[in-house]
């Protein structure tokens, strides 16, 4: 059994909702013995959109990674159900990947970035002054770049930055717009 934390944002978590969580995440078992943590937040919001009222929010780290959902319901137990819905689909989609990532004796090679995709024109940044509006800090577990471009499509971000376990050195993959991958890598 893996450990979870559960807090609540804006609510009192109760004793029926906290079994009906402890329930669902018993139930993810069957997909992977191998979540390590998870992390589960409920928040309650205030909002004219009734159907986004409550918020689940479900981080579960994996061996090389995380899995993550987040859904939103009039109702709190429904918005668990479309979160633990979600986690079943990514979990059942990493255990194929690690099963045969088990199976299979050589590593795939990694996909080569195209030149020159990383440039930038000083014309575009010439008036503009960004300034750092949020910071994060992560462990960064060595994986290959097809488990970080699973570990981008399950979190649903564009980019993902993480340690290759084949060079040893940081890499981003990030999803291009022809709907392909890319790889950046430093020489």
């Amino acid at each position: 059994m893996h450990i979870y934390q559960l807090s609540g944002r804006n609510m009192d978590v109760t004793d029926a909702l906290r079994d009906y969580v402890e329930e669902k995440l018993t139930r993810l078992d069957r997909f992977s013995d191998q979540i390590t943590e998870a992390r589960v937040t409920l928040t309650v919001r205030d909002v004219r959109d009734a159907a986004r009222r409550n918020r689940v929010e479900v981080q579960l780290n994996v061996p090389n990674g995380v899995i993550r959902a987040e859904e939103h319901h009039a109702d709190m137990y429904a918005a668990i159900d479309r979160a633990s819905d979600v986690l079943e689909r990514q979990l059942r989609k990493f255990k194929t990947r690690y099963m045969k990532r088990r199976q299979d004796a050589l590593p795939e090679p990694a996909p080569a970035p195209a030149e020159g995709e990383a440039q930038v024109s000083d014309d575009d940044v010439e008036d503009f002054r960004p300034e750092i509006v949020r910071q994060k800090r992560f462990d960064m577990r060595p994986m290959s770049p097809e488990d970080a471009v699973t570990q981008m499509e399950a979190l649903s971000h564009d980019f993902y930055v993480f340690k290759n376990m084949d060079t040893g050195g940081c890499a981003v993959v990030y999803r291009r717009r022809d709907g392909n991958y890319g790889l950046i890598e430093p020489s």
